[in-house]
């Protein structure tokens, strides 16, 4: 049965996930793509609508895939799945942080899941730039002489655009994006 297919799937993600939705990321794109649920494509058109949409990637892109596959029973189901690990683990960790929160052990754990997460973060980068920024449709320059692999030009530059407006010059993400956005509408569509 699919709702308890995306329910268990999206548990053990929340269950086994540090570090937020997009720590998440390439646990989730693994478990879609191991049942065949969407392709790698349609995986990124996930990871947009879920940073533009309001509340927390992970719930976005489980009710996203959930919906994708079931409808509103799935997306129901998966939500659940991976926010109820989350409930689950707060109220037991608050029980033992108060007693335990000068523990080195404690400490150290965290000291250990804190680069994890920054790992994990960081493939999720690198799967979202090689899905968006290589191989794809739009307007393309050879990347190399054999013709394997293409940047897309476009959506480069407006990676590159984003990451300066962001970086050097403070514009906030919500400003960003819809600039970006409809910068990509005129010149990509």
């Amino acid at each position: 049965m699919i709702y308890v297919t995306l329910f268990v799937m999206f548990f053990r993600i929340g269950l086994f996930s540090f570090g937020g939705g997009l720590a998440m990321l390439p646990l989730i794109f693994q478990s879609v793509k191991d049942f065949g649920m969407m392709t790698a494509s349609e995986f990124s058109d996930l990871v947009a609508l879920s940073q533009v949409t309001p509340g927390p990637i992970a719930v976005n892109a489980a009710t996203y895939v959930g919906f994708n596959g079931a409808g509103i029973p799935g997306a129901l189901a998966a939500t659940l799945g991976v926010a109820l690990p989350s409930f689950i683990l707060i109220l037991i960790v608050v029980q033992f942080l108060e007693r335990f929160q000068e523990s080195r052990g404690i400490q150290g754990a965290f000291l250990g899941i804190r680069p994890v997460t920054v790992g994990l973060i960081a493939a999720a980068v690198l799967f979202v730039g090689e899905t968006v920024l290589v191989n794809g449709p739009i307007i393309s320059a050879k990347l190399f002489t054999e013709g394997v692999s293409y940047f897309n030009v476009i959506p480069v530059m407006l990676c590159a655009a984003t990451l300066l407006l962001s970086g050097v010059f403070k514009v906030k993400p919500i400003t960003l994006m819809i600039v970006m956005g409809a910068a990509g509408a005129l010149l990509c569509g």
